[in-house]
Formats: C-alpha cells, sequence, structure tokens
C-alpha cells in the first residue's frame, strides 16, 4: 500500500500547527494529496432554553463556528503554501464523530491530535480519536498535544503480539517502515502456544518485513509488574524513537468505547507520533 491520500483534521485548538507540520511533512515525503477537514459544530440547544434566551444563542454559535473555521482554513492554507504539497479543504456541518468517520473511509492515513485534558471539549471531542480508530477502518497517526516533532519514522517502535489488529498495523504502516532508518519489534510479555509469536518472539514477522525492503530488529522484554502500554513508552524513549505503529484493541458499539488497556494508556500518555489500526 502507498500513502497517496492523506487526510488530516483541522480544528481551532493550539495543537492544530504542530499537526498540521506532521501532515504535510508525510504528505512531502510520500507525494500524497493532503486534504485537511475542519467540522463545523453548532451544539444543540433544548427548546426550553430558546424560548428564555431566544433565537440569538444559536446565531451567535453558528457565527462562531464559522470564524473558528475560517481561521483555521487560514492556518491551513499557509501551511500548504510554505510545504508546497497538493492539497485540498472541506469545511462541512454536522455530528463530529460521523462525519470524520464518513469521510475517512476514502483516504489511506487520517492524521489527529491527541485530546488536550487542560482544553474544555465540545460534544464529540473528547472521544474523538477513540472512535475513528475503532469505527474508521483506516489506520489513524495520533499526534501528541505536547511537543515538536521535527521528524517521523526515522526510528520506529512496532508493538507486536501477533494479533489481528498488530498484523493490520504492520501492514498499514509499510509505507513509512520502507522509509525508516531502523525499525525495532518489541514483543512484550510475549507467550507460547496460540499467540502465535513462534519459537523467537517478533522473529518472523521481522522476516516477513525483510522482504518488503524493511530492516527490522526483533526483540522482546518481560515485565508483568509493569502496564504494558508503560512499558511501551518506556522502551520508546530509551530508544530514541519518533513514531509508535500498533494495533489499537477495544470495541466501539452503540457509541460506548471499551479500549484495551495498552491502547487507552497509550491515547493517554503519548509522547511520540502513534500510528494505530484495528
Amino acid at each position: 500500500m502507498a500513502l497517496k491520500d492523506i487526510m488530516v483534521i483541522v480544528d481551532s485548538s493550539a495543537h492544530a500547527a504542530d499537526r498540521l507540520d506532521v501532515a504535510i511533512k508525510l504528505a512531502s515525503d510520500h507525494d500524497a494529496h493532503l486534504t485537511g477537514l475542519f467540522v463545523r459544530m453548532v451544539p444543540h440547544v433544548p427548546q426550553f432554553v430558546l424560548s428564555q434566551l431566544g433565537p440569538e444563542v444559536q446565531e451567535v454559535q453558528r457565527r462562531y463556528a464559522q470564524e473558528a473555521a475560517t481561521a483555521a482554513h487560514a492556518l491551513f492554507e499557509d501551511k500548504v503554501r510554505a510545504g508546497g504539497v497538493r492539497a485540498e479543504w472541506r469545511a462541512v456541518d454536522g455530528d463530529l464523530v460521523d462525519t470524520v468517520c464518513l469521510h475517512a473511509k476514502y483516504t489511506d492515513l487520517i492524521v489527529m491530535g491527541q485530546r488536550d485534558p487542560n482544553q474544555d471539549a465540545m460534544d464529540g471531542e473528547a472521544e474523538l480519536v477513540d472512535h475513528v480508530v475503532l469505527e474508521a477502518g483506516r489506520p489513524v497517526l495520533v499526534v501528541p498535544y505536547a511537543g515538536k516533532f521535527r521528524t517521523l519514522g526515522r526510528k520506529v517502535v512496532v508493538a507486536w503480539n501477533a494479533s489481528r489488529e498488530a498484523i493490520r498495523a504492520v501492514n498499514d504502516a509499510m509505507p513509512l517502515l520502507q522509509k525508516a532508518h531502523e525499525v525495532e519489534v518489541l514483543a512484550i510479555n510475549p507467550r507460547g502456544g496460540r499467540a502465535g509469536h513462534g519459537d523467537v518472539p517478533g522473529a518472523d514477522i521481522s522476516l516477513h518485513l525483510a522482504r518488503h525492503g524493511v530492516k527490522a530488529n526483533a526483540e522482546h522484554i518481560f515485565s508483568d509488574d509493569v502496564d504494558p502500554g508503560a512499558m511501551l513508552l518506556s522502551r520508546t524513549a530509551d530508544a530514541g524513537a519518533d513514531l509508535i505503529v500498533m494495533g489499537a484493541y477495544g470495541r466501539s458499539r452503540l457509541r460506548e468505547l471499551v479500549l484495551g488497556g495498552a491502547t487507552r494508556h497509550l491515547l493517554r500518555h503519548m509522547t511520540v507520533p502513534v500510528l494505530m489500526s484495528h
């Protein structure tokens, strides 16, 4: 798979510029088309509130949403012009989760921002990344809200547990892995038997990657008393990696999310961008 169609979610947060820088670098490195998506959300106002405050409330909300969209569009155009990539802008009205998942169907990769707990969230924003990762059917690159990311994918840590989700993540990340200088396949607390690791955890997937031109080293560690997500972040920091590739575990049913422990930990505490597939 080649990365030829990348979508970045642009919002009015203070972190949108850094996220755009990551998306534009990806588009440039892979000669990809970049789409910027802004969703105009106008919160529903109950009728009893309208009857007391009048329709002016909705008009103020619409005006605020349009002003935010205009500012985001200007930022996108400035960044794209400086980056010299092919791009288009979309500003649409609708439910945040449904709209992002709809547009995500027609792209190779979605670039999103980690939720900043220090900022107020509008309807749907708090769990947007969780829903898109589990529902969109496309790989999602989540960019941390803290930090600057001058490089992406020079040294990659692949979290490997031989699951369906991990297999999907490796396949989706192949264009990035093929451009990486170093790739470490890391199995945390690998188990034998039906887990599918083989005699040497990570060896078989490293051989598969080698056939795709990816030079990967297989490593495995045991630490039953430390959360696997925390262990993955610690190993990533020690290795000086600038990207994590991992399967996302969980289920979403009727807007009720149940995320796996490692996935939940990474989405809350990530320190480098993470490419997730479900």
